[in-house]
C-alpha cells in the first residue's frame, strides 16, 4: 500500500503537527498570537508578558484583575496550558481568552507558563521549564522578586496550580516535586486543579476502547513526545503505575479533578481521584464530571453554560477557606 506521507515528511501527528526530514516542525493548530492587553474589552483583566529565563527561553503571561486595592492580596494561580506537550502557548487566543475569563470570575492573579515544546524539546523539558517557572514565581514570596505585581498582591498562603490536558499532567508532576523532601518549594501549595488531565497507561481501562480512533492517537502521544522512555506506563503519564511515586507525597492540601463524559481520558481522571481518596494522602480530593461534553470543550465556547459552570467551580475552589490542619 502506497504511503500517504510525502517524501519530505518524516512523520505526522495529525491534527497537531508534521515533522519534516530536515527537522522543521509544522504546527497545524493553535498557532495564532494575541498580544497582552492593559484592559481586556470583555473582562477588564490586565495582562503582560514576562521573561523568566533567557537561556533557555522560558516566558509567561501574567494576568491580574483590573481593580486591586493597594494592600489587597489575591490567590495566586500558576497555570500550564494544554496541547499534547507539542503545540499551543499562553499567547494563543484560546488560552489568553480562557485565562481572562477565569481570572475575572475567580479574582485571582495568574501566571500562564510558556514551556518549550516537543518534538524539538522532548520530555522532560516541559517539566524542567515548568519547575523553573514555579520556582521563579515563589521567589516573590518575600516581596523582593522581579515582578512588582506578584510582590505587592500575590497571597503566597493561597498558591494553586492548574492546567488543561497536558498542562494538568504538568501540574500533577509539579505537585509531586513540591512534596518531595529533596526538592520542595519555599512556600506550600494550597491546591491543584486538574482539568481533563492527560493521564494514560499501557492497558486500557473503562470505556477507553469504545472510541478506537481516540485511543490509538492517545497511545501514540507519549512515545512521540518522550522517545527516551516511550512506555505509556511511565510514572509521569501514569501516576498510578507500579513504578509511580505514592500519591501520599502530593505536595498540596486539596485537589479538584474535572473530567468530561465524552473524553477518552475521563476514566483515568476517575482512577486518579479514587487513588487519592484511598491512598492515605492527608488532603481533600473532589471531582466534577461534565455530562455530554468532550475533551477541552470549555476552551472553544466560554459562553456555553457548561463552560461557565466549570469556570465557576474552579473559581470557588480557588477562593474557598483554607482547610483546617489535620
Amino acid at each position: 500500500m502506497e504511503s500517504s506521507i510525502k517524501p519530505d515528511i518524516q512523520c505526522e501527528f495529525l491534527p497537531l503537527l508534521r515533522v519534516y526530514q530536515d527537522g522543521h516542525v509544522e504546527r497545524l493548530l493553535d498557532t495564532d498570537f494575541v498580544p497582552a492587553t492593559s484592559n481586556d474589552s470583555l473582562t477588564g483583566v490586565l495582562s503582560k508578558d514576562i521573561t523568566i529565563l533567557t537561556e533557555p527561553n522560558i516566558s509567561a503571561r501574567l494576568f491580574f484583575p483590573k481593580h486591586i486595592n493597594t494592600n489587597q492580596k489575591l490567590p495566586l494561580l500558576v497555570y500550564f496550558h494544554g496541547g499534547g506537550f507539542c503545540i499551543s502557548s499562553p499567547f494563543t487566543s484560546k488560552y489568553h481568552n480562557y485565562l481572562n475569563t477565569l481570572v475575572a470570575e475567580a479574582n485571582v492573579i495568574a501566571v500562564s507558563v510558556n514551556y518549550r515544546k516537543a518534538p524539538e524539546h522532548p520530555i522532560p523539558t516541559a517539566y524542567e521549564d515548568s519547575w523553573v517557572a514555579l520556582q521563579w514565581v515563589v521567589s516573590h514570596s518575600n516581596n523582593d522578586g522581579p515582578e512588582s505585581c506578584l510582590n505587592d498582591h500575590a497571597d503566597f498562603e493561597r498558591v494553586f496550580l492548574s492546567g488543561e490536558s497536558a498542562g494538568a499532567n504538568i501540574a500533577h508532576n509539579m505537585a509531586i516535586l513540591a512534596g518531595h523532601p529533596e526538592f520542595g518549594l519555599s512556600v506550600p501549595l494550597l491546591g491543584v486543579a486538574l482539568v481533563h488531565p492527560y493521564f494514560w497507561g499501557s492497558d486500557p481501562i473503562g470505556s477507553e476502547t469504545a472510541n478506537m480512533d481516540s485511543k490509538v492517537a492517545t497511545d501514540r502521544l507519549w512515545p512521540f513526545i518522550c522517545p527516551s522512555n516511550p512506555d505509556n506506563n511511565d510514572p509521569r503519564v501514569n501516576p498510578v503505575s507500579a513504578d509511580a511515586p505514592s500519591l501520599t507525597g502530593l505536595g498540596c492540601k486539596r485537589v479538584l479533578i474535572c473530567v468530561a463524559e465524552k473524553d477518552v481520558l475521563k476514566d483515568r481522571g476517575w482512577v486518579y481521584y479514587q487513588e487519592l481518596s484511598r491512598c492515605g494522602w492527608m488532603g481533600v480530593a473532589e471531582i466534577m464530571e461534565t455530562d455530554g461534553e468532550g475533551h477541552g470543550f470549555h476552551l472553544y465556547d466560554l459562553q456555553n453554560e457548561k463552560a461557565k459552570d466549570l469556570i465557576q467551580r474552579l473559581a470557588a475552589f480557588f477562593n474557598r477557606d483554607m482547610p483546617p490542619l489535620i
